[in-house]
């Protein structure tokens, strides 16, 4: 750590030279720009430098490198364990660098590396395109897509991962570069997954594809149904097309005007089915779904951009996750699934959810540090509270519900998904063999482990 004299020396250097801005205990705005997703995460870094551009990025990588700060980098705020986030060092925060440029003639975007999915989806639907995104318009595009990226069009365009052209990126020791299928073959092949242990990613540019329809269908139900519906919703995407996808699963019902008054602050089932075309077609899909009984429904075309905001969480709130990735989806497994269900938080903000896998996700590159795409189902205990008297609960429920279905885990997980649990959980995450590639790649692009918050890759 340097003395404090250079430290504060080095501090008024980038004040000067930031095109963006920079803030300290004590500055105006310093609690609010430290302010993340997960309101379990209370900490306080030394320096937060909010970039203006990639050579901002670049000046605050080098003063933090200069003063030997641990380096903490800020894209959407999303990370459920607050990886954005470090006490008394320093946070490259992005936010400001959120612009998006469509290119339609050859159906690619570029993406600054701060953007959000609100930012991504509101800039290509005018154009009739869209590609793989996070399920909450809040989310960080950066961190999404080099984490390996699952959203609403993952069976029909495959991961977000998988649609990554090239990266520009700041490395450890303050150089810039890309990596694309030619340029850096190596760095681009661990940006597939291995997620922001490489370098800070100051542009990402996406593949993108047609999508001039959207459509969904949202059903709710008494939660009593719920094994019936899951077994339905099973054989909708079994024998559904791959423009199908969405999630079954369990929350309290919302004082939403479509909610019926019984089921608000009570336990409800439902089934979202999205699809990546015309209202027509997602009826004829849904057919087994709305033939069931059930209390609610919202059915019909609506834009993707819209869709990505209907399940956006307020911020404010205590957040706990976690994941399994399943060998499939047996009777017994769904009789398991539901059976937790009894034991949901209510009243609060929690789901127990179903994620379909297959399609697109499956047909993907099969080298890439994804291991989990081979999976047809995951589960997802989402805890969100507000009351930190209901923390002990919470998240007790999200690890009972590993417990639960770890009899039919493959191991792998979506490592977006899970907080920090762990370097055997990042190995999961990646692969062992993965892992050990990513190993070298990091003694090579980061050896003393600089982006170390996040989950972490350490150099061979």
């Amino acid at each position: 750590m340097a003395s404090l004299s250079k430290a504060g020396v080095a501090l008024a250097a980038l004040r000067e030279d930031l095109g963006g801005a920079v803030f300290a205990p004590g500055d105006e705005g310093y609690d609010d720009a430290r302010t993340v997703f997960n309101a379990m995460i209370d900490r306080r870094p030394a320096v937060i430098a909010q970039c203006a551009d990639e050579a901002d990025v670049v000046r605050a990588v080098r003063f933090g490198r200069d003063l030997d700060l641990n380096i903490a980098v800020r894209g959407g705020g999303h990370s459920v364990a607050g990886m954005a986030l470090n006490d008394a060092g320093l946070v490259i925060d992005l936010r400001r660098m959120h612009g998006v440029t469509v290119h339609p003639g050859a159906e690619a975007v570029r993406v600054e590396g701060g953007a959000t999915m609100s930012h991504l989806d509101r800039a290509t639907q005018p154009h009739g395109l869209a590609t793989t995104g996070g399920r909450a318009s809040t989310t960080g595009v950066g961190g999404f897509v080099l984490g390996g990226g699952t959203g609403w069009l993952d069976r029909w365009c495959g991961l977000a991962a998988d649609n990554l052209l090239g990266v520009e990126l700041v490395t450890a020791d303050g150089t810039r570069t890309h990596a694309n299928a030619d340029e850096n073959p190596d760095l681009f092949w661990a940006l597939h997954g291995g997620g922001g242990n490489f370098g800070i990613a100051t542009a990402l540019t996406l593949r993108l594809y047609e999508l001039p329809e959207f459509a969904i269908a949202m059903v709710l139900y008494l939660p009593e149904s719920g094994p019936e519906v899951v077994r339905a919703y099973r054989d909708v995407i079994a024998h559904g097309p791959a423009e199908a996808g969405g999630a079954v699963l369990y929350v309290t019902g919302p004082p939403e005007e479509f909610v019926p008054p019984h089921l608000v602050g009570e336990p409800v089932c439902a089934a979202l089915l999205t699809y990546a075309g015309g209202e027509q077609g997602m009826r004829k899909v849904a057919e087994p779904l709305l033939a069931l009984p059930h209390e609610a429904e919202i059915v019909g075309a609506m834009p993707y951009a819209d869709v990505q905001c209907m399940l956006d969480d307020p911020p404010g709130q205590r957040n706990y996750w976690s994941a399994e990735y399943l060998t499939g989806l047996p009777d017994d497994l769904v009789d398991v699934f539901c059976a937790r269900a009894d034991t949901l938080p209510v009243p609060t903000g929690t789901q127990h959810v179903l994620f379909p896998q297959g399609g697109a996700i499956a047909d993907g590159p099969a080298d890439y540090p994804v291991p989990y795409r081979d999976a047809p189902w995951s589960v997802h205990p989402f805890g969100i509270w507000e009351d930190p008297a209901d923390d002990e609960r919470c998240v007790r429920w999200v690890r009972d519900v590993r417990a639960d279905v770890r009899p039919w885990s493959t191991g792998a997980v979506y490592l977006n998904f899970i907080g920090d649990e762990g370097t055997d959980r990042v190995t999961a995450g990646l692969g062992a063999e993965n892992t050990a590639r990513l190993a070298a790649l990091k003694r090579r692009y980061d050896p003393d482990n600089v982006f170390r918050f996040n989950h972490n890759v350490r150099p061979a």
